[in-house]
């Protein structure tokens, strides 16, 4: 059950605010934040705003179409909850919570490697659902995990390529939650101020990056956020990515494309998905916003992989605007990250519900009756 201030959300940012009355200020920090100074961050959500809408008028409406298929999975509509780690961080429940939220709406759950559930867990609460995978320094343990959601019956799996440096996320930083946790008494002071959160926790026990467990042979997350900071690996290549293709054998998304070059090379080593992503502004400040990059890429793929855009949703017609610029699906994190923050399983299930509830209802304004038919009229930049 959540409370009244989540009860009364009317949008995303109505969440936001109950997940900031909930959560411990330095989690919110964390949460919340960008790189430096944020601008990609903002940027991600501010070009939505830059892209107008050109409703048609005298379209029977009565029935609206929003069923897809994205990474080889039947969905209910073009959205995923997409891959985030440490989910406990906002919940006791973490990615069980969003897990079944996921299934219950009808929408694939990305399943982060630094997730606080093990991905065989998780996997079995899910519905339609997607691993996603880092490369390591040691291989044995990459290829491991890819084996291990290959066994735990993940349909597809999605790479990310944009983490091999840490972006500096100066609010994180400040909490002393970035990679390698170091927390202090000040941050840990915050939690007594939460004691609804701070309850959920201590009934949860302790917490733990759980697929890196027997890699870390750490029980405690401190050490094995020491342990996977130690494994990012800055000399990962194409070769690599290729290699982990040939060995899936199945639908393969690679997140974090951001340029036509980077999009043409995914499709050449056998990838069905890009994931155009500059991870919400978490990693380079200053990039472009993902919505910008879509257009071009989607030009350049010219369908010869699913493009799902990732960055700065917020709203229903937003989803509608990246599917009119060619997108598949879009991706969402913040969002669904609030929801659970602010409601566990129940909070995530209200965000799915307003922005599902919110494209249908942007179609029906814009003439639109199915999302496999919107084309690039229906918007123009201002």
């Amino acid at each position: 059950m959540f409370d009244g201030t989540l009860a009364r959300s009317l949008s995303v940012d109505d969440v936001r605010g109950a997940a900031r009355q909930r959560l411990p200020a330095p989690l919110f920090d964390y949460l919340d934040g960008g790189a430096e100074t944020e601008y990609t961050a903002r940027r991600n959500c501010a070009a939505f705003d830059d892209l107008a809408l050109l409703p048609r008028c005298l379209v029977d409406v009565t029935r609206v179409q929003t069923a897809s298929r994205l990474l080889g999975q039947e969905v209910a509509w073009p959205v995923l909850c997409s891959p985030t780690g440490a989910s406990r961080f906002y919940h006791a429940e973490g990615e069980l919570a969003v897990a079944r939220a996921a299934q219950r709406e009808g929408t694939l759950y990305g399943v982060s490697v630094m997730g606080t559930h093990s991905l065989e867990a998780v996997a079995a609460a899910s519905g339609p659902k997607v691993f996603q995978l880092l490369i390591f320094k040691d291989r044995d343990l990459t290829v491991d995990l890819l084996d291990r959601a290959r066994r735990a019956g993940y349909p597809a799996l999605c790479l990310t390529v944009d983490a091999g440096v840490r972006g500096k996320r100066e609010r994180e930083l400040r909490a002393g939650l970035g990679l390698p946790l170091k927390l202090t008494w000040g941050s840990l002071g915050h939690g007594l101020m939460r004691p609804h959160w701070a309850a959920g926790q201590l009934r949860a026990g302790r917490l733990s990056l759980a697929n890196l467990t027997r890699w870390s042979k750490c029980r405690g997350i401190i050490a094995q956020s020491e342990y996977a900071s130690a494994q990012l690996d800055t000399s990962i290549t194409w070769a690599d990515a290729r290699l982990l293709i040939e060995r899936w054998k199945g639908p393969f998304a690679i997140k974090g494309v951001m340029s036509v070059a980077d999009a043409l090379r995914a499709v050449e080593i056998g990838a069905t998905a890009l994931i155009v992503s500059n991870h919400g502004g978490r990693q380079l400040d200053g990039a472009s916003s993902a919505l910008e990059a879509l257009p071009a890429i989607v030009a350049a793929v010219d369908k010869r992989a699913e493009v799902i855009v990732d960055g700065g949703i917020r709203r229903g017609s937003h989803i509608l605007k990246a599917l009119a610029l060619g997108a598949k699906g879009c991706s969402i994190g913040r969002p669904y990250l609030y929801g659970l923050a602010a409601g566990g399983e129940a909070g995530v299930v209200k965000v799915l519900t307003i922005l599902k509830e919110e494209l249908v209802r942007a179609m029906q304004l814009c003439g639109c009756t199915d999302v496999g038919g919107v084309d690039r009229d229906l918007v123009r930049w201002k």
